[in-house]
């Protein structure tokens, strides 16, 4: 397994290989991330994976300095996968000195996680682009826990042309049906005891929707009311969405619904989601 930390390194490597499935990351991996390198392998032949705390993506308040990285254990949990290549670049290395472009999709600053973390996605969007860009993947691996994130992706990637392919795998989750997350370290045992009532809220909007509920009030009802009956639960929001545009729906039509939350347990904020077809 090769890992490179320069942009004219990762290039050289990847000249060498054919198919390429990359899966972007920012480190302290877990099963969720290992999933999608093994489906990547399966599917491309080789995988590659990057490991960057990408600084523009955090707000000033938000966790960036103490982000969980342990490089030397997620170099381990690779190797074991058979990646080819891991890209572990410097933060100068993706933003030396005189960057100064971004990608901006406004419509994803204005709903959801873009409205509660002001220029998130930007940052999101602009890394995500130079990663494809060095690495040039053939198809690129992302969760469907970062839903949103799944939308801005694939819109920036059909917008700009860029020729990869991007793959949504399932959430990955703990046997009680918590998301798997970096941020799960950052849990108390009894924070943790708390967490799954982001499941179970979402299952019980999800259970409504399959016994014929279409009215968006009552399924984003459904979820608050879940919420309100875990004592450590803050909801920031809850979300009964239009799985591609991300607006609220009044009432669910062909398209489904995406439905999703952001939920503070202690100081920890979770994200989760379900997608309802």
């Amino acid at each position: 397994m090769d890992v490179i930390t320069t942009v004219e390194g990762l290039r050289a490597a990847r000249a060498g290989l054919g198919q390429l499935g990359l899966v972007p990351t920012m480190g302290y991996l877990h099963e969720g991330h290992l999933s999608l390198v093994r489906q990547a392998r399966r599917e491309c032949g080789a995988a590659a994976a990057s490991i960057f705390v990408n600084p523009t993506q955090f707000g000033p308040s938000e966790d960036f300095t103490r982000y969980p990285r342990d490089l030397e254990r997620d170099l381990r949990l690779l190797e074991a996968e058979g990646v080819a290549l891991v890209f572990v670049p410097e933060v100068a290395e993706m933003y030396p000195e005189g960057f100064g472009t971004a990608v901006v999709l406004p419509a994803a600053d204005e709903v959801l996680e873009g409205a509660a973390r002001p220029d998130h996605f930007r940052g999101v969007a602009t890394v995500v682009c130079k990663l494809l860009n060095i690495v040039q993947p053939t198809r690129a691996y992302f969760g469907q826990k970062d839903a949103q994130q799944t939308v801005v992706v694939r819109q920036m990637v059909r917008d700009l042309n860029m020729p990869t392919q991007i793959v949504v795998a399932p959430t990955v989750r703990e046997a009680d049906g918590l998301a798997m997350s970096s941020r799960n370290s950052y849990l108390t045992p009894e924070q943790r005891a708390a967490a799954p009532a982001l499941y179970r809220a979402l299952t019980a909007a999800s259970g409504l929707l399959a016994d014929g509920e279409r009215r968006g009030d009552a399924l984003r009802q459904a979820m608050a009311e879940v919420l309100a009956g875990e004592p450590l639960a803050r909801p920031e929001y809850v979300s009964a969405a239009d799985p591609l545009t991300l607006r609220e729906l009044d009432a669910v039509g062909p398209r489904g619904a995406l439905l999703s939350l952001a939920v503070r347990v202690g100081q920890v904020r979770l994200i989760d989601n379900l997608l309802v077809e």
